[in-house]
């Protein structure tokens, strides 16, 4: 290593500190108190592998997070899509209406949905006074509502990663498919959507991680019925004063999560996934 490489070697060591006081460190001693609070043990692990409360959380965690990343996923890629396809200054447009979210409150853009989904809100009423329905649907306070406002939450998580693997392809490959005879549809299913394909990977391995410890949208918009892993953390430390509980329901969430990347990454490249390799 020569001396120019060292010298930009201790470049990382600010970055590492960070991580190690701000993340590592706080996951230690996550896991410390998971097994030494109110006892040393696995008592809390125990308690929720016998818990069938605990486990339809895990459960209904999941689903709400596949869910999500269903829908993001379906609205995510024709946007990023156009984004592709449109004049620069057009795509720029589309671009800022994406990052507009990351611009407000998670909590105020909730509390929104709230006034647009509650019974007497503005989509109900503009239904009843057009005659479409006789009375108020049931868009809040369970499992659609909360699918709609963490959608709406993550689909820029979605959006961004397809637009950065959408706008490096050669878009003269769909038009030169097109000219050996080629429909459109079929240029674009055997053409772009392979080579889009890492973008999809990155953008449901985003809003999956982020949607499983999701907390205040679920929170606002569901009932009980729809609570996740993140608001049983949140009632264990907050309310119940449970640390040790709090800390073992954490270190599920992270080991399901690890899991769950794990299966992934032997059915996809994570290294292609997260840009390591080129198109």
């Amino acid at each position: 290593m020569t001396q120019t490489s060292r010298r930009m070697a201790w470049l990382v060591v600010p970055a590492l500190i960070f991580l190690l006081l701000f993340f590592l460190y706080p996951l230690l001693l996550m896991l410390q108190r998971s097994i030494s609070e109110p006892s040393w043990g696995l008592h809390n692990f125990v308690r929720i592998a016998n818990s069938s409360t605990y486990l339809r959380v895990l459960l209904n965690t999941l689903r709400m997070a596949l869910a999500v990343t269903f829908f993001c996923l379906l609205l995510g890629y024709p946007y990023a899509y156009l984004m592709t396809l449109a004049k620069p200054r057009w795509a720029g447009l589309l671009l800022i209406a994406v990052l507009i979210p990351f611009w407000s409150s998670i909590l105020v853009r909730t509390y929104a949905w709230t006034v647009l989904l509650q019974d007497s809100g503005v989509i109900n009423s503009l239904l009843l006074e057009l005659g479409i329905i006789t009375r108020p649907l049931r868009l809040m306070r369970n499992f659609t509502g909360v699918v709609i406002g963490m959608t709406h939450v993550l689909l820029p998580f979605m959006v961004l990663p397809l637009y950065a693997v959408m706008q490096r392809i050669d878009l003269d490959l769909l038009r030169a498919a097109q000219s050996l005879g080629a429909r459109p549809a079929a240029a674009f299913r055997q053409v772009f959507l392979p080579l889009s394909l890492s973008g999809v990977y990155a953008g449901c391995l985003l809003v999956f991680v982020v949607a499983l410890g999701y907390y205040i949208t679920p929170t606002l918009l569901g009932s009980p019925r729809e609570t996740m892993m993140g608001d049983m953390v949140v009632q264990q430390i907050q309310q119940v004063r449970n640390w040790g509980m709090g800390s073992a329901l954490g270190v599920v969430l992270l080991a399901v999560t690890l899991l769950l990347l794990a299966c992934v990454a032997r059915v996809v490249n994570i290294n292609a996934v997260l840009g390591g390799d080129e198109l």
